[in-house]
Order: structure tokens, then sequence, then C-alpha cells
């Protein structure tokens, strides 16, 4: 489990090779377990002018919030296209192309840049995979140069719960592989689409030197140690975990493992199936 902290963390928000991101947060995690509990389309509109207080009114997108209206993801275990946005200042997230805001996401997310990946293109709208719950949740967002930042991430993840597997993928090619430890049956670590949300440098536990917050949340823990029940990849004390279902459902790596994912540029999309 990881509990409140202030602590900082890099990863790589993504140009095409990525750049290297500070991360000074305070986000306890949840379903991690700890040692002690072990064992329709809609034509695009013209744009919109919001006021900064229509916009301060909208629920924030991010992983403390909850937007019960947002689209699911359409197609959870589709790959993507590689595309990841960036806000350059708080964007309004819409239910589909020029229709109502539901959602405002930040340009930043617990002291990180935003990156979000796309999962779909109408024109100069895209709809992009979002932190909140329930997961899955979705929103549609104008793309435009002078509204985001436009990268192409060439990296994805792949879990297979069933097989107790994580794989590192670049440009299609699979550059690692490695053994894993998942949640338990009453705890399940959620599948479908999520993505790499921050990265975070411990200053409380000794588990894991770096976790990586994702997208996605616990669907069995509401909260968890003070936090929203973020899910997140880490390393463990030793490496019991390693091909068993003991987690509160984060998904435990080795060392090995996690120094290839900090690596990766935030937005990167990990596929849990």
């Amino acid at each position: 489990m990881i509990t409140p902290q202030v602590s900082r963390g890099h990863a790589r928000p993504p140009t095409i090779h990525a750049l290297i991101a500070l991360v000074l947060v305070a986000l306890p995690l949840s379903g991690c377990g700890t040692t002690a509990n072990e064992g329709g389309a809609v034509t695009p509109s013209a744009a919109r002018t919001h006021s900064p207080e229509a916009l301060a009114a909208l629920p924030e997108a991010n992983t403390f919030g909850e937007l019960v209206s947002a689209p699911a993801d359409p197609l959870p275990t589709a790959p993507t296209g590689g595309e990841v946005l960036h806000p350059k200042e708080d964007a309004v997230i819409h239910r589909a192309p020029g229709a109502e805001p539901i959602a405002r996401l930040p340009e930043t997310q617990i002291g990180s840049p935003t990156w979000v990946p796309v999962i779909a293109r109408q024109g100069e709208w895209a709809q992009v995979l979002l932190p909140a719950r329930p997961n899955g949740a979705t929103g549609w967002l104008r793309a435009t140069p002078d509204t985001v930042e436009s990268a192409l991430n060439d990296f994805h993840v792949t879990v297979d719960l069933a097989d107790f597997r994580l794989r590192v993928f670049e440009a299609g090619k699979q550059t690692g592989s490695w053994t894993i430890g998942i949640g338990k049956p009453e705890h399940p670590t959620p599948t479908g689409r999520a993505f790499i949300l921050a990265s975070i440098k411990e200053s409380v536990n000794t588990y894991s030197p770096i976790v990586l917050p994702l997208s996605s949340h616990s669907d069995s823990h509401e909260t968890f140690g003070g936090g929203p029940g973020t899910v997140g990849l880490h390393t463990w004390p030793d490496d019991s975990f390693v091909g068993k279902a003991t987690s509160d459902g984060c998904i435990r790596v080795t060392r090995e493992a996690l120094n290839r994912l900090v690596d990766l540029p935030l937005g990167t999309v990990v596929q849990i199936a």
C-alpha cells in the first residue's frame, strides 16, 4: 500500500523519444497491499469560448475525480494509434465533438504534465482516455496546435493477468517481458486500456523506489490508504509476489522491470487483459 506522502519522481512525457519530467505529489495510491497483510458521432462545431468561471465550475478529470456522465471506452481491448496529447492549459472535455462540456482536463496531474492517449479522431476533435473514475472513462477535446501539444508515442505495455506477464513494446516490437504479481481474487487488478499517469519517487514506504500510478482504479476499493484507489506499477521488498495474485489490485514488478518502465513516456498505454 502506498501511504500519503510528498515525493518526487520522473518519467518521460512523450515526444518521439520523450523528455524528462519531475513529479512533486501527495498521492496515496491504493490496491497495492502491504507486507503486513501479504498473503454516436457528432459533426464538429465551431470553437466555443468558456469563461474562466465556467471552466473552473466543471469537475476536474483527475485520479481523484469521478465522471459518471463520461462515455465509456468503446474498444477497451483495441490498440491505439500512438498519438498522445498534452493540453497547453486546462482543456474542456465534451461528451462528443461539439456537445456539452462534462469535465475539465488539467494541464498538470498530481504535479506532472498531463499526457493522455488518443483513441479516436474526428477532424480537430480527439477522443482521449481520462484518469478519473469510472475505469475506461473518455471524453472529447479540441486538439489544434493552439490548444494542445501532440506527439507520437511508439511504446505500449501489455499485462496478461492469466499468465502473470508484463511486456513492453516499441514500434510493435517486444523489448521486454517479465513475470509479475497481480490483485488477489477479492481485489482484482482492473482490465482494459489504461495509461501511465505519473512517476513518483517513494519517500515514505521502502518497497519500491519509484511508483508509476496508472489512470485506472480499483473496482473493489472505493478508497484505500486515504487515497482514491489508484492502481499502480511498483516493486516489492522481495520476489515472493512473482506469479501470484496477492496484491490489492496493483501490479507488482521486479526491479529490472521497473527500471525499464520508468523510462517510458507519460501517457503510455497499458493494456490489461
